[in-house]
């Protein structure tokens, strides 16, 4: 039958299905065929969330919020015409609700190191939908091959400190399957401990042979004063 609406097609407006926390939606239905006026219904596992009438081929669109994880479906709908009791039902739709990855703090348990030594970096979003993937970076340059995380934990590295170029500028990358969501983390920098032991070092020894100096002529004293003292009697 000509007038017969065929299986309508359900699609998201602005054609992604990656939606966060109380964001707004709209869902296009509509049959390529069929004679108006055609009643659109949408439904939400099974319950009717909405229902609209078209006088022509124009698309029902149903806008709505996903405030929740229950919101994001499965979604189908129904198109019928209005004095008919048999309708097509469309494909179904599920949203897929994920949260952006906070700024990573990119942190290690000491600021100070010393050449020889081996030292670790983490990196860390307190926020975002996980898997998260993390990288490193010293300057511009890439120190470690992306790691993906699948639990809420820090990303590790491990450093080898052989020179002073090795204490940094260090900075760390997340992301996940949010669009745009990369970000960049905090600058992190170690000390080298030889960098500042030589001026240290100096004024320690100078400490060290101005109090030997002074035990010497306070043990010596006496040696000098009591024959002096006596040679006068």
């Amino acid at each position: 039958f000509p007038g017969v609406p065929s299986n309508p097609k359900l699609v998201p407006v602005l054609r992604s299905l990656i939606v966060v926390m109380n964001q707004n939606v709209t869902l296009s239905c509509c049959s390529a065929s069929g004679s108006p006026p055609v009643r659109y219904t949408l439904f939400k596992h099974n319950q009717q969330v909405s229902s609209l009438n078209r006088s022509d081929s124009t698309p029902a669109l149903f806008t709505l919020t996903i405030s929740s994880a229950s919101d994001v479906g499965p979604y189908k709908c129904k198109a019928e015409h209005n004095t008919s009791s048999d309708g097509k039902y469309s494909n179904s739709l599920n949203f897929t609700l994920i949260e952006p990855v906070s700024k990573p703090v990119l942190s290690s348990p000491t600021s100070y190191t010393v050449k020889g030594q081996n030292v670790t970096l983490s990196c860390f979003s307190e926020n975002g939908s996980l898997p998260i993937t993390y990288m490193f970076f010293k300057g511009k340059q890439s120190i470690s091959p992306p790691k993906m995380m699948h639990e809420r934990e820090a990303a590790v590295i491990f450093l080898f400190v052989n020179s002073s170029t090795d204490s940094g500028t260090y900075k760390c990358k997340a992301n996940n399957s949010f669009p745009n969501s990369m970000k960049y983390s905090n600058s992190f920098n170690f000390t080298l401990a030889e960098e500042r032991s030589h001026s240290q070092a100096l004024i320690i020894s100078l400490g060290l042979i101005l109090l030997l100096l002074v035990i010497g002529f306070a043990v010596a004293i006496p040696f000098f004063i009591i024959p002096s003292y006596k040679a006068s009697e």
